[in-house]
C-alpha cells in the first residue's frame, strides 16, 4: 500500500513528453464555441451579394438605355413638329398669295379694271357754291370680261395728310358720267372734293362693295 508522501511514488504525468519544440497549444479564442456566440457568416451570402451587385448594374444599364431611347424619340418628335411648322408656314404663304395678293394687285390697278388719275383744274358748275374745291381727272378702262359700273360716288380722294375726301356731285362741269362700261370700253372725267388740298391717290370701288382699285395721282 502506498503511503502518502512516499518517495517512490511518481508525480502525476511524470512520464508525459513536453510539447514539441517547447510550443504551447494555441489558445482558443475567448467565447468561441460557447452558447450564444454567432457562427461565422456562411460563404453563400457573399455569393448572393455578388449576384445582387450584377443585378443592380443590369437595372442601371436598362435605365440608361430607356433614357437614350426617350431622348431619340423626342428628337424625332421635334423633327415632326418642324416639318409640320414648315407645312403650316407654306400654307400660310399660299393663303397670303391668294385673296390678299389679288386685293393688293387690284389696289394697284392690275386687275380687270384699270384706273389712272391726274390733277386737273376745277371747272365750276352752276351747282357749286362759293367754297373751294379740288378736282382730279380719272380714266377708267374695262379690261375684263364683265361689265363695269362707273359712278362718281364710287370714288374717294385721299390727300397728302391722309385725309379722305368724298366726291361732291355736280360741282365740276367735267364730272365723270354714270355709265356701264362693256369689256374694252373706257371713260374719263373729273371727281371733286370740297376744300383746297393736295390729292395723293384716288380709290375706285366697283359697286361700292367690290374690290377697291387705288392709284396715285400724277
Amino acid at each position: 500500500m502506498t503511503q502518502p508522501n512516499d518517495p517512490n511514488q511518481q508525480p502525476p504525468h511524470a512520464n508525459q513528453q513536453p510539447y514539441p519544440g517547447g510550443q504551447q497549444p494555441y489558445p482558443q479564442p475567448s467565447g468561441y464555441g460557447f452558447p450564444g456566440t454567432p457562427p461565422p457568416p456562411p460563404a453563400k451570402k457573399r455569393r448572393f451579394l455578388k449576384f445582387a451587385g450584377f443585378g443592380c448594374a443590369g437595372v442601371l444599364g436598362l435605365v440608361v438605355l430607356i433614357a437614350a431611347l426617350s431622348a431619340s424619340g423626342d428628337d424625332s418628335d421635334d423633327g415632326g413638329n418642324t416639318a409640320a411648322d414648315t407645312s403650316v408656314s407654306a400654307s400660310a404663304g399660299a393663303k397670303e398669295k391668294g385673296p390678299d395678293a389679288k386685293r393688293k394687285e387690284s389696289e394697284q390697278g392690275g386687275g380687270p379694271v384699270k384706273v389712272t388719275a391726274e390733277r386737273a383744274e376745277f371747272s365750276k358748275s352752276i351747282l357749286a357754291d362759293g367754297s373751294d374745291y379740288t378736282s382730279v381727272r380719272v380714266t377708267v378702262v374695262n379690261d375684263g370680261d364683265d361689265e363695269v359700273n362707273v359712278n362718281p360716288l364710287y370714288f374717294t380722294i385721299t390727300d397728302t395728310d391722309g385725309t379722305k375726301h368724298t366726291v361732291e356731285l355736280g360741282v365740276d362741269e367735267e364730272q365723270i358720267d354714270t355709265v356701264d362700261l362693256a369689256p374694252g370700253e373706257n371713260i374719263s372725267g373729273t371727281v371733286t372734293g370740297k376744300g383746297t388740298f393736295t390729292p395723293k391717290y384716288v380709290t375706285y370701288t366697283d359697286g361700292l362693295l367690290g374690290d377697291p382699285v387705288r392709284v396715285d395721282v400724277s
